[in-house]
C-alpha cells in the first residue's frame, strides 16, 4: 500500500472505531442498566417511525413495544420469575423480537433456538440451559413433540398462532395482557454484566453450545454497526437471516433500533425472490452471512440487481471470488465485512471496502485492538511456544491462530458457555507473559505488512497431506472458481496406511466434466492441495445460518457404501477422477492404488 492509500486507510479506521469505541465503550457490566432498559430508551427517541415492515403489515416503534409488554405481563402469569429460562422456538416475525424484548424487562432470560432442530439436538438446548418453559409457533410443534420426553419443562409448552397438541395457545392471553410497561423494580439489582440471553453455535461440529449473551453484549451486538455503517433512520434493512442467530438477530435489528430505521422483516432467504423483495420494500442496506452472496450469484445475472435502491450493507464470511462478482453486478460498493464469534472478544471490522479482507488493524491502533495472531502448529493444533514457554506472535502473512486478551474491560469480557468445560477450552494462559489469559477463537488468520487481516481456515479444517498444511477455504475458493461448480465443500478424511489427511471435495454440480475440473485444479492449485476423492451432491446441507456441516461428510468418507451418492478418486494417469467402487475401495485400503 503506497503512502496515500495509507494514510486513506488509516483515517478512515481512526474515525470509525473512534465512532465504536466511543458508543460501546461506555457499557458498564457493573451498571443497573440493562438490555430492557436500552430496548425502552430507544424507543422513546422515535415512537412513531416504523420499526419492522413484515408481510405487508408495518409496526411502529411504540407498537413493537406495546407487545414486548404484553409479552412481558404474559410471562409473569404463566409462572415467570425474574432469573429463569424461557426457550423461544420461532420463525422470523415481529414477534419473535418483541417476545424477548418483553422477557428481558422482567428480568427473564429468552433462548434464542434454532427452528430446525428437533429430538435430541432440541432436547439438548433446552437442558443445557434449565428451560422453564417453551414458546413456539404451531408449525414447529412436531419438532418440539420429538424432543419433549427428553427434555421435561417446569412450566410446560405454549403455542402462538396457532393449536398444537401438547401445547397451550396463548394468543388471546397475549393480546388481553397490559400494554404498558412492567414496573422497574421487576428487575432491580439485574446488571449489565447479568445474562440476557442464550445464543446457541451452530452445531458444525456437534452439538450446540449455548454462549451466555449478557445485556452489555446484548447492547454491543446491536449498537456496533449503526456505528460502523454509519446507519440512520432513513435507513430500510433488508434481513432475511434468521432472528436465533447473533448477526440478523441481535446485530440486524439492533442496528436499525439504534439508527430509528426499519428492519424490513423476511420470514427466509430466498436468492430467486432476494432483489424483487428489496425493490418493492424500497431496501437501502443489507445483512449477509455465510454463502448467502454465492446463492445470490449462482442466480442467472438479472436487471434486477441494478434496479434496487441498496447502497450498503454489513455481514460475514463473503469470500474475495464472490465479493469481487457480487460488487462488479449489484453496484453495491460499501460493505462492511467484519469476523467476530457470537461468545468471544476477537472482532476485527473492514471499514475501507478491502475485498477479501474481514478487518485491518493499523499500527496507530494496535493498543486499541489488542487481538494478536500467533503461531500455531496445525498437526498438534497447538500454539508454538518459544523457550520461555510463551507463544510467540505470528510475522506478517504468516498464518495463526487469533486470539484475544481477557482482562477487565467490557468489550474484552469472555462470559463463556453454559457449559463450564467448553468454556475452558476457549482459554489460554501464558500467552505473552506469565499468568495472562486470553481467548482462543479456533480461527486460523494472517495479517499482512498494512495491517489487514484475512480469515484461513478454522481450526481443524486445516489439514497436512504429503507434508504440507492444506487450507480448506483456498482449496474451496480453487474449485468454486470453475463454471458448473454451485458449491463445494473441503475436509480432510483418513487413508489407512497414510499420514495425514487426503483431501476431499463435496461438490454440488451444475453440469461439470471431470477431465476438465482436473486440469481446473492442476492449473490453480498445488499438487499436494487438489482433492485426492470428490463426491457430488446434488444438495449441500447447511445449518441455519448458511454454514457448511462437514461432520457427517467427514464421517461418510469415501466409502460409497455410506452414501447413495457419487464418489470419486484421483486418476492422475488419465488426468481425470474415476468412480469408486467396492474392488476399487478395497485398493485404496489395501495401498494398491498410489495417491
Amino acid at each position: 500500500m503506497n503512502l496515500i492509500d495509507g494514510l486513506k486507510s488509516d483515517w478512515i479506521y481512526i474515525n470509525g472505531f473512534r465512532r465504536i469505541i466511543g458508543a460501546i465503550g461506555k457499557f458498564d457490566p457493573e451498571a443497573e442498566y440493562t438490555l430492557a432498559d436500552s430496548i425502552e430508551d430507544a424507543v422513546d427517541d422515535h415512537p412513531e417511525r416504523i420499526f419492522i415492515s413484515f408481510e405487508g403489515q408495518e409496526v411502529a416503534y411504540a407498537d413493537f413495544e406495546a407487545r414486548a409488554n404484553r409479552f412481558a405481563h404474559w410471562g409473569l402469569s404463566a409462572g415467570l420469575k425474574k432469573g429463569d429460562t424461557v426457550a423461544l422456538f420461532m420463525e422470523n416475525r415481529p414477534d419473535y423480537i418483541a417476545f424477548w424484548a418483553g422477557m428481558a424487562k422482567i428480568a427473564v432470560k429468552t433462548a434464542l433456538i434454532n427452528y430446525n432442530l428437533t429430538g435430541a439436538g432440541l432436547a439438548h438446548c433446552l437442558k443445557v440451559v434449565d428451560c422453564k418453559a417453551i414458546v413456539m409457533n404451531p408449525e414447529l410443534a412436531p419438532n418440539y413433540a420429538a424432543a419433549r420426553e427428553q427434555a421435561p419443562l417446569a412450566l410446560g409448552a405454549f403455542v402462538l398462532g396457532g393449536d398444537a397438541d401438547g401445547a397451550k395457545r396463548i394468543d388471546t392471553a397475549v393480546d388481553q395482557a397490559a400494554p404498558g410497561r412492567p414496573d422497574k423494580v421487576l428487575r432491580a439489582g439485574v446488571k449489565g454484566g447479568d445474562v440476557a440471553l442464550y445464543i446457541y453455535t451452530s452445531g458444525t461440529t456437534g452439538l450446540p453450545k449455548a454462549a451466555k449473551i449478557t445485556g452489555v453484549r446484548a447492547r454491543g451486538l446491536m449498537r456496533v454497526f449503526k456505528d460502523a455503517t454509519e446507519a440512520n433512520h432513513n435507513d430500510r434493512i433488508l434481513l432475511t437471516l434468521p432472528l436465533y442467530h447473533a448477526t440478523g438477530g441481535m446485530c440486524g435489528v439492533g442496528t436499525a433500533l439504534n439508527a430509528g430505521a426499519c428492519i424490513i422483516l423476511q420470514r427466509k432467504f430466498s436468492a430467486s425472490h432476494f432483489w424483487q423483495e428489496a425493490i418493492d420494500n424500497h431496501a437501502t442496506m443489507l445483512v449477509y452471512i455465510g454463502e448467502l452472496g454465492r446463492y445470490l450469484m449462482n442466480q442467472p445475472p438479472t436487471t434486477l440487481e441494478h434496479s434496487h435502491k441498496i447502497t450498503k450493507g454489513f455481514g460475514n464470511g463473503l469470500r474475495a471470488d464472490v465479493w469481487t462478482q457480487f460488487v462488479k453486478r449489484t453496484g453495491i460498493h460499501q460493505l462492511v465485512e467484519f469476523y467476530g464469534s457470537t461468545e468471544g472478544n476477537v472482532n476485527f471490522f473492514n471499514l475501507d471496502g478491502k475485498i477479501g479482507a474481514v478487518g485491518r488493524i493499523p499500527r496507530l491502533l494496535r493498543s486499541k485492538l489488542p487481538a494478536r495472531i500467533i503461531r500455531f502448529d496445525v498437526e498438534t493444533e497447538e500454539p508454538v511456544r518459544g523457550p520461555d514457554g510463551l507463544c510467540i506472535e505470528a510475522a506478517a502473512d504468516e498464518i495463526g491462530e487469533a486470539v484475544g486478551p481477557i482482562n477487565g474491560e467490557a468489550r474484552q469480557r469472555f462470559d463463556g458457555y453454559n457449559d463450564e468445560a467448553q468454556s475452558k477450552k476457549k482459554l489460554l494462559r501464558d500467552v505473552f507473559a506469565k499468568g495472562d489469559l486470553w481467548f482462543r477463537t479456533g480461527d486460523l488468520m494472517r495479517m499482512d505488512e498494512d495491517g489487514y487481516v484475512y480469515f484461513a481456515d478454522r481450526i481443524g479444517d486445516t489439514f497436512r497431506w504429503k507434508g504440507e498444511n492444506v487450507s480448506t477455504s483456498e482449496v474451496e475458493i480453487a474449485i468454486s472458481s470453475m463454471p458448473g461448480v454451485k458449491h463445494a465443500i473441503v475436509y480432510g478424511v483418513q487413508v489407512t496406511g497414510q499420514e495425514g489427511r487426503a483431501g476431499m471435495a463435496a461438490i454440488t454440480p451444475a453440469g461439470i466434466d471431470l477431465k476438465a475440473l482436473y486440469a481446473h485444479l492442476a492449473a490453480n492449485l498445488p499438487a499436494y492441495a487438489r482433492p485426492v476423492f470428490l463426491r457430488f451432491q446434488a444438495e449441500v446441507e447447511t445449518t441455519g445460518t448458511l454454514k457448511y456441516r462437514k461432520v457427517d461428510l467427514v464421517r461418510d468418507g469415501f466409502d460409497p457404501k455410506a452414501t447413495s451418492e457419487s464418489v470419486y478418486v484421483v486418476d492422475n494417469e488419465a488426468r481425470s477422477y474415476q468412480c469408486i467402487t467396492p474392488d476399487l475401495l478395497q485398493k485404496i485400503n489395501g495401498g494398491g492404488i498410489r495417491l
